[in-house]
Order: C-alpha cells, then sequence, then structure tokens
C-alpha cells in the first residue's frame, strides 16, 4: 500500500507565511520550520553550555521541523485571526488536533506513535515539555528575522511585526532567546560582503 505522509509534507513549501502582509520576498512554512529547526538547536545548545542544561538538541531540532506541519491542511492562520479570542483560539485548536490525526493516519500503522510525539505538544514526555518552550521561541526569533529582512528590503509594513515580535521574544523569559538576540540577530543587519569578513 502507498503511503502519503512524505508526499503530504512536501507540500509545506506550498504554503506560505505572512498571508495579511505585503512581502518582498515570500516565505513558506517549508523555508520557516527549517529555519526553526536551525534556531531550536542553537537554543538548547546555549542552554547546556552557558545554563548548565542538559536539553536534547537534536530532539528540539527535529520538533521545530514539523511544528506547522498541521498547516498544511489548515493553512496558515495569521495570528490576529488566531489569537483574537479564546473562542477562535480553541476552535482552532480542535482544528489543528484534527489535522494532527489526519497527517498521521497517512502513516503506516506501527510509525504513528514515532511521529505523534512531534506534533501533540499536550502529551509530550516531560525531556519534549523542556523542549517546547526553545521551539516556541525559535519560532518567534524566525519571525523575527523575517521582518528584520523586509524591513532591510525597505518594506515598513514589517514594523509594527518587528516590534510585537521582539516584546513576545522577551515575554518568553528565556536566557536562551536572549542571549540569540544579542549575539546572532546583529549579523542579519550586515551585508554579504560585511558577513563574510
Amino acid at each position: 500500500m502507498s503511503q502519503k505522509f512524505f508526499a503530504v509534507i512536501s507540500r509545506m513549501k506550498y504554503i506560505n507565511r505572512w498571508a495579511l502582509m505585503r512581502n518582498t520576498i515570500s516565505e513558506n512554512i517549508s523555508e520557516h520550520s527549517l529555519e526553526t529547526a536551525f534556531i531550536a538547536h542553537a537554543l538548547a545548545l546555549i542552554r547546556n553550555r552557558r545554563f548548565r542544561g542538559k536539553a536534547n538538541a537534536e530532539r528540539a531540532a527535529l520538533l521545530a521541523m514539523y511544528h506547522d506541519a498541521t498547516e498544511i491542511i489548515t493553512g496558515d492562520l495569521p495570528t490576529p485571526v488566531k489569537y483574537y479570542n479564546k473562542e477562535i483560539r480553541s476552535v482552532y485548536g480542535e482544528i489543528e488536533r484534527n489535522a494532527t490525526e489526519q497527517l498521521l493516519g497517512y502513516l503506516p500503522d506501527d510509525l504513528r506513535d514515532d511521529y505523534r510525539d512531534l506534533f501533540d505538544t499536550g502529551k509530550a514526555g516531560e525531556t519534549d515539555k523542556e523542549l517546547w518552550p526553545l521551539v516556541k521561541a525559535a519560532d518567534k526569533i524566525s519571525a523575527l528575522i523575517k521582518c528584520l529582512e523586509e524591513r532591510r528590503m525597505g518594506n515598513d509594513d514589517f514594523q509594527s511585526a518587528e516590534k510585537a515580535t521582539l516584546a513576545a521574544i522577551h515575554a518568553l523569559n528565556l536566557p536562551e532567546a536572549e542571549v540569540f538576540l544579542d549575539e546572532f540577530i546583529p549579523a542579519y543587519s550586515l551585508t554579504l560582503d560585511e558577513q563574510a569578513r
């Protein structure tokens, strides 16, 4: 029997983010998920090296790779809509759970439980519960990077999103995220020649 999971997952590249914003360069959830995985991995390593943590950096990257996969089915609901009120957030949560079950249904029976852990934050084990805040921070940092890139291209439509995203990152109170902001974000304002020096 032909299994559809990876064929469906490959469609992440067709789901664009920032639908309500004018984009200089479009960004899809596949690109965003890879960048989020890079950052989540780094945040876990920062936790381990600088704050004596024991975070599994590879697992953080894996969780980040799949963190938006349900959007293949749901689409990327804009943040102002998704968080408008508790009722919308609750209904959207149910839609995401249904999308998760649909995606898992595309896998062979013997692999479903292995992948369920990558989607279900509510049933995460202790190790993953420690990692999900890092993935959330990485997700927001990736969004901040998009805002910075758009503003660098002269697109002021992202100005308020940049401020709100930065405030949301600070509100997470994660020292690893603050380190990333201080040490890595400034390089995003450099030109390619400046980065190569």
